[in-house]
């Protein structure tokens, strides 16, 4: 279990120690990233050494982490305080671009007494 700034996200369909009070419905959050010019020079570079690329790492991590925050915006925006059966999904939009989609279901959760 994920806690950012009290806002609680799941994997799974439920919050261990918490009652689902109401489904708010399906949330997202989306970005889209090129490496600069730098980045993909030092990449290529690297990639034709064999082993990890860090500038597309560091990037990756970077629009996980983008993507994770602008949905739980969404979710928030809907009153819900939990996103339950979060993902993440990635797809390449060209040689240079990478989407990265975060989602799942957002909930109002209640700690069981």
């Amino acid at each position: 279990m994920v806690s950012v700034d009290e806002f609680i996200i799941v994997s799974s369909n439920y919050v261990p120690g918490y009652e689902i009070l109401e489904t708010k419905g399906f949330v997202y959050g989306l970005t889209v990233r090129s490496r600069g010019v730098g980045g993909q020079l030092g990449a290529g570079i690297r990639s034709m050494f064999g082993g990890e690329i860090k500038e597309y790492v560091q990037m990756m991590q970077e629009s996980r982490n983008e993507a994770l925050e602008r949905c739980i915006d969404h979710a928030r925006e809907m009153g819900a305080n939990a996103i339950i059966s979060a993902r993440f999904d990635s797809d390449a939009i060209s040689d240079i671009m990478q989407e990265i989609l975060a989602y799942g279901t957002a909930v109002v959760a209640q700690p069981v007494e």
